[in-house]
């Protein structure tokens, strides 16, 4: 089941229509209070948002889902006027998995969705990764460095969870760029290096396991 919530009828016609002829189940909302109404009923496997929206941000809406544990690891792709590059990184590091700015494709919309379905299903892991005195738990989301629950936001977890679960393996800027923000690295893009700084210093000691290869990425270690 997939969610589309935006305020725009015919816009919302138009998807509804095109996901249904793909093999979707799909509901659409005008208002995000007919939406969370939904929510307390059934959780969509995946949701497409806009941003500008009554009542309630779409912004707003995402954070709010991504600070539920029930809803903090739901695929949410934005779909929104607001095409400039500022509101692209702010809405995908709010924890967006893909965002996409109007006028779209319908074709590229249903190849993102069962793309991004895809990723998800395969991210799925019950079991607990410990790396040293470091422990991430998928199921539960929580990590532990030292014996000590640490808290980290939505993206920084994924990125360790990433890491985690391929020990070793050196991932380039680009690439983890591309698997926890959604999008391509363009050379001058900071985002992955501030994240991975942040990161080291919530893990204190564990952080230190989070090796740079100079001159292309990173990759988790003892």
């Amino acid at each position: 089941m997939i969610y589309f919530i935006e305020d725009d009828r015919s816009i919302n016609e138009a998807v509804f229509y095109s996901l249904k002829n793909s093999g979707f189940e799909v509901k659409g909302f005008e208002r995000p209070s007919e939406f969370w109404k939904a929510m307390k009923e059934e959780t969509p496997d995946l949701i497409l948002l806009d941003i500008m929206l009554p009542e309630e941000d779409g912004l707003q809406i995402l954070r709010k889902l991504r600070s539920n544990k029930e809803t903090s690891d739901l695929p949410i792709i934005m779909v929104t006027a607001k095409d400039a590059e500022y509101d692209k990184v702010i809405g995908l590091d709010s924890g967006a998995d893909d965002y996409m700015t109007k006028p779209f494709s319908m074709l590229e919309l249903v190849s993102r969705i069962r793309a991004l379905l895809r990723r998800t299903s395969n991210h799925k892991d019950d079991g607990e990764i410990t790396v040293g005195k470091l422990t991430v738990n998928p199921e539960k989301h929580i990590v532990t460095a030292n014996g000590k629950n640490v808290v980290l936001t939505y993206k920084e977890y994924h990125l360790l969870l990433l890491l985690m679960q391929n020990k070793g393996v050196v991932f380039s800027r680009e690439k983890l760029l591309n698997k926890i923000w959604g999008y391509d690295f363009d050379g001058e893009n900071r985002t992955v290096d501030v994240h991975i700084r942040t990161l080291r210093t919530k893990l204190g000691e564990c952080g230190n396991m989070i090796e740079t290869i100079r001159g292309f990425g990173y990759k988790i270690g003892e």
